[in-house]
């Protein structure tokens, strides 16, 4: 008897811009194995870099509009609508059952097109502040999946489920992955890392507080981001600078202190490896959205947190080397942070998202 082979059903995902949107996105379809995924992205963004290899991309040049009217607004505006049809076509072509999206101006003409057609849309959104473009979506989509519960409050017309935010794969295991960079095991190691995209102005205080640091014993890994060319102004032997590192999972696993920008993505890699950390929010964020983050990890006392403004070197030189005294001891301040921020992990999020998904497209 002939049997009649079912095809898997295709989701486009929407994500596109920076590592806190492209992250969790590919964290999800990691799980969605018996999908058949296809990529929207935008031109000359890092999705063209790290997604076209893994799923096929499809980019649309759309843009978010700027605080003020003004004629290039316009010109977005005219950009959006010819988005939005260009997508509803690639929706209606590719017979796709459904759209994910993690936000961002991206997400606008996806939601639109997926609605527009009668098909369901999950979005995520990863931050304690919904995005612009999520409070004014949301009522539009199937189902808001939150990475913080204290989100919804700002979503009051949308469905929504507080499910984490999902991390790579080699997050969960990254404790079996070594980290090969020559640091002895028993000696102490901070990390600084400024999200995807580096921090200048936290890369400044670091390379100037950092000699104090070196001199008491630790090691520090400082990860730059391409933007700033003073990077290799301080050499030290235990100072290790890197314009970007692939293995963050088992870098911060093996960390004993991070200082870090408080985009959501990094907040759950630090909560997943139970990571202490100095959160310093970037302060040109839109709507200040790092610090309502950094203040759900504030709230917990699983870090310590500062804004940029009423920070210096010495301020950072001095907290740090008192966090790491007594580093290892049980109930020491380190050690104390590094519970309450597995407290605040849900490790099985890309699970839980992925069946989301699953029992609503397709």
């Amino acid at each position: 008897m002939s049997q009649i082979l079912r095809q898997p059903p295709r989701l486009l995902v929407a994500a596109s811009g920076t590592g806190g949107h492209l992250f969790p996105a590919l964290a999800l379809a990691e799980q969605l194995t018996d999908y058949q995924i296809e990529w929207l992205g935008v031109p000359n963004r890092m999705e063209t870099q790290i997604v076209g290899d893994r799923y096929p991309l499809h980019t649309i040049p759309v843009e978010g509009f700027q605080t003020r009217p003004s004629f290039k607004s316009l010109k977005i505006l005219a950009g959006l609508v010819s988005s939005i049809f260009r997508v509803r076509k690639l929706l209606q072509q590719g017979r796709f059952q459904g759209v994910f999206t993690t936000g961002g101006y991206i997400s606008g003409p996806a939601i639109l097109a997926a609605r527009s057609l009668g098909l369901p849309v999950i979005l995520h959104e990863s931050n304690a502040l919904p995005g612009k473009v999520t409070r004014w979506m949301s009522p539009w989509c199937t189902l808001v999946a939150l990475g913080f519960e204290g989100a919804s409050q700002y979503l009051p017309k949308a469905k929504t489920q507080t499910l984490g935010t999902p991390v790579r794969q080699n997050f969960l295991q990254a404790g079996q992955e070594p980290l090969e960079l020559g640091i002895p095991a028993g000696d102490p190691l901070i990390v600084v890392v400024g999200g995807s995209q580096g921090a200048v102005a936290i890369n400044r205080l670091v390379r100037e507080a950092a000699p104090a640091w070196l001199e008491a014993g630790a090691w520090v890994f400082h990860q730059t981001g391409e933007q700033d060319g003073d990077r290799h102004t301080l050499q030290h032997p235990h100072y290790i600078a890197q314009s970007f590192y692939n293995n963050m999972a088992a870098l911060l696993n093996r960390a004993d202190l991070a200082i870090s920008r408080a985009g959501a993505g990094t907040l759950t890699e630090l909560a997943i490896t139970a990571t202490p950390s100095i959160l310093i929010p970037y302060p040109y964020a839109a709507e200040d959205h790092q610090s309502f983050n950094a203040a759900v990890f504030a709230a917990a006392d699983a870090a310590w947190v500062c804004q940029q403004s009423g920070l210096d070197a010495e301020t950072l030189r001095t907290k740090v080397l008192t966090l790491l005294q007594n580093r290892t001891d049980p109930d020491g301040p380190l050690q104390s942070m590094a519970k309450k921020a597995k407290s605040l992990a849900i490790e099985d999020s890309a699970h839980i998202l992925a069946d989301a998904v699953r029992s609503r497209v397709g």
